[in-house]
């Protein structure tokens, strides 16, 4: 018999392995399976080749397994997915590309990275600003969901035409169009499939697989929800600013919010008051009453498969 000491409890274990089956003391772990190909963006996969496996093994098990992030961010494609899906195809990207998104920021509208990075789409202010997007103490429009959308639209078709695949254009998104098209030189490839990268971009394209893989049937991998427990959209209406704010939670409150659901619902708002010198128009969206209420919402699903049916 060994005694192990953790934290104030000792435990015994008995040298025996713990059988296996209905006796066992242990929770059954389920290995996710991996296809032996998949369609990404119009492209057929063939994930027979050894590495192309064990990296795309190694990302559903993390993203299976790390239960927390994964559930938030199905829960959120229910809000996000019927506002980004409609302007990736204005803008003939794959929609495909939204488990781009996923894997940027989980969906989270307010994400912020350490390196500086804003939004559903990642954006480093000065990369945002030269896409289109107003960036600074008072506007941030990397936080604006459909600014931000067209932006990375126009970022990922300016890589396409790069690279004429989408793996290539994933790559980029993380790693820098520079780098990957410098790398595909080096090392005489056509696909960043076959590039040796650093471990992180590495990884990225196949945490987007990963992604697809369990949004499209997330049962499939241990995850069940009923559909009030997904993230609905908010229903909303516009006022257009084309002057000054001296107060945000003024103004909010003359429309019967308060000043967090108007954050809420445009993050792009980075302060309290708003200069507007040069007298832009900003749409401001102000949630409707009965979107605010779990009670009072419309109950949507944008996939069924997300819900147990």
């Amino acid at each position: 018999m060994l005694t192990l000491a953790c934290g104030y409890n000792t435990i015994q274990a008995s040298s025996n392995v713990p059988p296996r089956g209905n006796n066992s003391i242990f929770s059954v772990v389920e290995n996710p399976d991996v296809p032996l190909s998949m369609e990404f963006a119009g492209q057929k996969i063939n994930l027979d080749r050894i590495d192309m496996f064990e990296r795309l093994d190694r990302e559903l098990t993390s993203m299976t397994y790390t239960h927390g992030n994964t559930l938030l961010m199905l829960k959120r494609a229910n809000r996000y997915f019927p506002e980004l899906a409609p302007i990736l195809k204005k803008n003939g990207v794959p929609l495909d590309m939204l488990y781009l998104a996923c894997i940027e920021s989980t969906l989270n509208p307010r994400a912020y990275s350490g390196a500086k990075a804003a939004g559903l789409w990642q954006f480093m202010p000065e990369t945002g600003k030269q896409y289109g997007l107003e960036v600074n103490e008072w506007v941030d429009e990397r936080y604006n969901t459909e600014k931000a959308t067209e932006a990375a639209c126009r970022y990922l078709k300016t890589a396409y035409q790069k690279y004429g695949n989408w793996e290539s254009v994933a790559a980029s998104y993380n790693g820098g169009m520079g780098r990957i098209s410098s790398e595909l030189s080096k090392q005489l490839s056509s696909s960043a499939f076959d590039l040796y990268l650093v471990d992180e971009t590495s990884r990225y394209m196949f945490r987007i697989l990963a992604a697809k893989l369990i949004m499209e049937h997330p049962a499939a991998y241990g995850f069940r929800l009923d559909r009030h427990q997904l993230y609905q959209p908010i229903e909303y209406s516009i006022e257009e600013v084309s002057g000054p704010v001296e107060d945000w939670p003024t103004w909010a409150k003359s429309k019967g919010i308060n000043y967090y659901q108007l954050r809420e619902m445009n993050p792009w708002i980075r302060a309290k008051s708003l200069p507007n010198k040069s007298g832009k128009t900003y749409q401001v969206k102000v949630p409707k009453s009965d979107s605010l209420y779990r009670s009072k919402q419309k109950k949507t699903v944008y996939n069924k498969n997300w819900v147990v049916q």
